[in-house]
């Protein structure tokens, strides 16, 4: 608590975390609507011009402060339990060629200062350090706006809310692939068609992804069609899509893990509060199939919000609820995996912002609250209650891979009751370039936790600054 107190005085707070994913770089989102975002507005990516070049340059800083987030154990002092500072860098420069061939690189350099965690990425939660070194690099055809276009090389991917692809800028990395991306624009409906392989981040060394790297023949790609239309027309977007990943498994100890092949099918609708006299909702509902690991895999998740936005109000205020449920699996033995499993998301966004929870194995109701007291500064209150879908499966952190507490006797017969997580937002937009974003999150243990061991309550604080060119 003590190492929070600073940061307490000095802001309001709160988490959210979406940074610009650049220039073309990714498939059109949703089409915003005013009152009813996730994020706080980020500063405007406005690249400089100099003929056929165009330059562009980021820095951000992000001061974090964690107690307990990781062993919710207040009696050990562990590496997570501290503070520190991440940078980030990012140099751009893109070439038009002519009005249908433009090129694009970008490079990036993150440091985590402070702290006693691993420089190294995604060891022991650690945000690491990657010296400089290329996130994107890709050459785009044709108009993206219009027609059709054609996306290779190393880019961003992000589609629908990003709860199952994104580029996860929330994370000091971020995430990109090595893609072919086909797209397809009209005035009323667009269709990508991708493939794709996940870049590891290595310091040191060039980023890889497993085309151009076969060393482990893991051959981890996601491949899929996303649909997206206009033709409902209350709604901003309705989209459905067809998702592949395959992971052709890598060696443990000498002995090979099955292979992976399995296909999401999903669809997200977005209501729009304009033309449904201030309330809007929102749902995305998905099914996989296939194999993971060698085991035959079925797998459910859906989420589905609504709310209400005063829209005639100049602070903008909309209140929602919504629910968020991903199957788990009841018999680790059995052969047969029930996890859903969550692809590339940004789940910073969605499930607390403490970063406790994916979109596997969950019940996750929440209450939602924001508005904008000034148009240059949103506050965003969040209310999240955590339970396991299944308990003979883990409690699985935002990446998707690390548990909270290792499958054991006591976890069967232990209260599927997570806890709950109390979240503040603010951030505020200084003009089209630079923008502060502060929070503070307060997570109370619940029996689960208690069952299982260790139950002391968590915090999270921080304070961002961004500035983009």
């Amino acid at each position: 608590m003590k190492r929070l107190l600073p940061l307490l005085l000095a802001t309001s707070s709160l988490a959210t975390a979406q940074t610009p994913t650049g220039k073309i770089t990714s498939p059109t989102p949703a089409p915003p609507v005013p009152g009813f975002t996730l994020a706080p507005p980020p500063p405007t990516y406005a690249p400089m011009k100099m003929g056929k070049f165009t330059f562009d340059v980021q820095e951000k800083m992000r001061y974090e402060v964690r107690d307990n987030n990781f062993d919710f154990n207040s009696a050990l002092n562990s590496p997570q339990d501290a503070a520190w500072l991440l940078q980030r860098f990012r140099l751009g420069v893109g070439y038009d060629v002519n009005p249908w061939i433009k090129l694009y690189v970008q490079g990036q350099d993150v440091r985590e200062i402070g702290g006693s965690r691993a420089r190294q990425i995604g060891v022991g939660g650690a945000e690491g350090d990657d010296i400089f070194d290329i996130l994107k690099a890709y050459v785009q055809l044709g108009n993206a706006k219009k027609g059709f276009s054609a996306t290779l090389g190393r880019q961003f991917l992000s589609y629908g809310d990003q709860r199952l692809i994104g580029p996860l800028e929330w994370a000091n990395q971020a995430r990109t692939f090595d893609a072919f991306k086909l797209r397809y624009t009209s005035s009323k409906w667009s269709l990508d068609a991708f493939t794709a392989s996940p870049v590891t981040f290595t310091n040191n060394k060039w980023n890889k992804s497993d085309l151009l790297d076969q060393r482990d023949n893991r051959n981890a790609f996601l491949s899929g069609l996303y649909f997206s239309t206009l033709f409902v027309p209350f709604n901003t977007t309705t989209d459905f899509y067809a998702l592949h990943y395959r992971d052709d498994g890598t060696a443990n100890f000498g002995a090979p893990i099955g292979s992976t092949s399995f296909v999401t099918l999903g669809t997200l609708w977005k209501g729009d509060p304009k033309k449904l006299n201030g309330f809007d909702y929102d749902t995305e509902m998905d099914f996989q199939t296939g194999k993971v690991g060698g085991r035959s895999l079925t797998a459910y998740a859906g989420h589905w919000g609504a709310g209400y936005n005063w829209l005639k109000s100049s602070w903008k205020p909309r209140f929602g609820i919504q629910y968020n449920y991903a199957s788990g699996d009841g018999s680790p033995n059995d052969g047969k995996v029930g996890t859903f499993q969550n692809l590339f998301p940004t789940n910073h966004l969605f499930y607390g912002y403490m970063d406790t929870t994916a979109w596997q194995n969950v019940h996750n109701p929440q209450v939602n609250f924001s508005f904008m007291p000034t148009p240059k500064m949103k506050v965003m209150l969040d209310y999240h209650l955590y339970w396991n879908a299944n308990n003979a499966d883990a409690w699985y952190r935002a990446n998707g891979a690390t548990r909270v507490r290792p499958l054991n006797a006591a976890s069967s017969s232990a209260s599927s009751f997570r806890g709950q997580e109390f979240d503040l937002t603010v951030s505020y937009k200084f003009n089209p370039h630079v923008a502060l974003l502060t929070g503070y999150s307060y997570f109370v243990a619940g029996q689960y936790l208690r069952d299982t061991g260790f139950s002391s309550n968590a915090q999270f604080g921080y304070v961002q600054m961004q500035i983009d060119f």
